[in-house]
């Protein structure tokens, strides 16, 4: 070994004690941070955002902000559970993008909770079963998750953050060639996202659709050798049902991104860069819509969102999801919704939380 490599070796090892040191500091006040807040939430969305926003804001490298926001992630998961191991409940089994997701936003999962339906997520969080639950909300190719708004409309529960993941496909089975694929399971969202790389590749291997790519992946490693069985999951779901990546990242546009909701028992304060989700029903005269829109122009509150869906109260009738941006206690949101309440038939505020940190 030479002399300036030991040397290098040397600087880390002492640089490991330091961390080590700090990051003990660190869980101490934590802790004791835990204890002044008389049984409030351990985990604050809007906090957690503020300090990786800093963080970033102060990074100059060589770490990525991805490797940056891993990492202090981890470090913020593991305090809190100093003071509780959260149950975090999302759409299973393991191996899903939803526990990707999850396992992005808490640095890691103590105590994971696979449901086996994004109902059943909603159910387990309103129970009290569990701390948390991730649910996806929409996808940048697909669109939205239907069942994910219809039940948003019916719930107490509230938003208290959101993940914004990219999401690879890849094709994963025990066949050695791509020649001798005959059927591809995944889920309906991510067949739709690869549709394009389906036609050019396996024009004529069926599609079937499943609960899950977990589940998908799960169907290609039971399936008798010869049988040309594939599923379109993530890399992790491979590593965990020990299927060969046949064709990595088939997903039609590169940019394909899913954003998941993270849904709580409680409200979140602002954190200085937040959005607020709301659901809302225009009275049936004429110019409703347009009368909705005015009061966001008025008090300069900028839409991000703005999405029909069927009411299922009536035949036609629709109700809105509509984003905006900042909390619902700033001055100029708080305004704007006072004002919607006066035009709309129906509007119900499904929370204000921190905008998705990378």
């Amino acid at each position: 070994m030479s002399d300036q490599l030991k040397q290098c070796r040397d600087q880390i090892d002492a640089i490991d004690l330091q961390l080590l040191e700090l990051v003990n500091a660190r869980a101490r006040l934590a802790r004791e941070i835990g204890t002044l807040k008389n049984g409030g939430p351990i985990y604050r969305p809007e906090r957690e955002a503020q300090v990786l926003r800093r963080l970033l804001d102060a990074n100059q490298g060589p770490l990525s902000a991805e490797a940056v926001t891993a990492i202090f992630r981890g470090v913020m998961s593991n305090c809190r559970a100093l003071e509780k191991e959260l149950t975090v409940a999302f759409l299973g089994p393991v191996g899903t993008f939803s526990e990707e997701a999850a396992n992005k936003q808490f640095g890691g999962l103590t105590s994971p909770m696979e449901c086996v339906s994004i109902d059943e997520v909603f159910r387990m969080v309103e129970s009290g079963a569990a701390d948390y639950g991730v649910v996806p909300v929409e996808n940048s190719t697909e669109g939205a998750v239907g069942r994910t708004l219809d039940l948003l409309m019916a719930t107490s529960l509230h938003i208290c953050g959101e993940i914004e993941l990219p999401v690879h496909h890849n094709l994963l089975s025990t066949a050695a060639d791509l020649n001798d694929i005959k059927v591809v399971y995944s889920h309906a969202q991510s067949l739709g996202q690869c549709h394009e790389w389906l036609n050019r590749y396996l024009p004529h291997a069926e599609r079937q659709a499943v609960v899950s790519n977990a589940e998908a992946a799960s169907l290609a490693k039971q399936a008798p050798d010869g049988q040309g069985v594939a599923a379109i999951a993530s890399k992790r779901a491979a590593e965990l049902f020990d299927l060969q990546v046949l064709a990595a990242s088939i997903e039609d546009d590169p940019r394909n991104t899913t954003r998941f909701l993270i849904l709580a028992n409680h409200d979140v304060a602002p954190s200085g860069q937040d959005k607020t989700s709301l659901v809302i029903a225009a009275k049936n005269v004429p110019g409703a819509v347009v009368s909705l829109l005015a009061p966001l122009a008025e008090y300069q509150v900028s839409m991000t969102k703005f999405e029909s869906r069927p009411s299922k109260i009536g035949m036609w009738e629709y109700v809105f999801f509509v984003d905006v941006e900042g909390h619902h206690l700033d001055a100029s949101v708080s305004q704007a919704l006072e004002e919607l309440k006066k035009r709309a038939s129906m509007l119900k505020v499904l929370g204000s939380y921190p905008v998705a940190v990378i």
